[in-house]
């Protein structure tokens, strides 16, 4: 399938394939995702989402296929796309032995900010993700959950006009999950567009405005929850699990 781009798409992503030996971890992914959109890959871990993110983020260079993000191919206008996203990986990518405070003003400063700017727009973004009372503390003493909750700061100072985020709450308590959540449905409201990896049908039912199904690196499926849903069902007793298993025959946690 090919997506052709229309004026309320932000990100188009055209026939992307990726290999790494003789593993197609991507098979022709095509997806759109509008401006002011949450947009979910929702699959089970080793599916391609992480794959077709770091394509998507300039760190991987696809064998074939392109993106453009704002426009802007991520093959030939890579710089500028870098600009206009930030990524939340979902390795946690923090300096441990510097306080939160610390890590957000350095990365700001790898994004460009002057050393004023990057300390102002720090304490604003912990008060987003609930971390104010602990600026100054050291990382190595944070909770894995404070630690996600920090690493989506870090993706927030360059002010991206698009956020991308890798299974942002594996292995983290339901408190910080449910922050985490609140966040994003915020960002959204406030104009942001939002990608989103997981493999947790609950987080993309809640948290999404659409959802692409994939597994073994192709997209299976795309449409709303409750469409997905409908395609099964009735959409308000049906869930994506079952949505998963009515098109692969397997379980979406394998």
């Amino acid at each position: 399938m090919v997506v052709s781009e229309v004026d309320d798409d932000f990100l188009v992503a055209t026939d992307l394939h990726k290999s790494f030996d003789s593993v197609l971890a991507v098979d022709g992914v095509s997806f759109a995702v509008s401006k002011r959109e949450i947009f979910g890959l929702l699959g089970p871990n080793g599916a391609g989402k992480t794959t077709t993110l770091r394509i998507l983020s300039t760190v991987l260079r696809p064998d074939s296929g392109d993106v453009t993000i704002g426009g802007h191919s991520v093959l030939g206008e890579s710089d500028r796309v870098r600009q206009l996203i930030g990524v939340c990986p979902q390795d946690i990518a923090l300096y441990a032995e510097l306080s939160a405070i610390d890590n957000l003003v350095f990365f700001g400063k790898m994004a460009g900010l002057r050393g004023g700017e990057a300390k102002e727009r720090a304490y604003g973004i912990l008060e987003r993700v609930g971390l104010t009372d602990r600026a100054k503390g050291a990382v190595a003493k944070f909770s894995g959950g404070m630690k996600r909750r920090l690493n989506i700061a870090v993706a927030l100072m360059n002010t991206p006009a698009l956020l991308m985020l890798d299974e942002p709450t594996v292995g983290i308590d339901p408190q910080s999950r449910s922050h985490i959540f609140d966040t994003i449905l915020q960002l959204r409201d406030e104009g942001m567009t939002v990608l989103y990896t997981t493999h947790y049908m609950e987080e993309a039912d809640r948290l999404c405005d659409r959802i692409g199904i994939i597994d073994n690196g192709r997209l299976i499926a795309l449409d709303t929850p409750r469409g997905l849903k409908s395609q099964v069902g009735d959409p308000d007793s049906t869930t994506l699990e079952e949505v998963f298993l009515n098109l692969t025959g397997r379980s979406l946690r394998d």
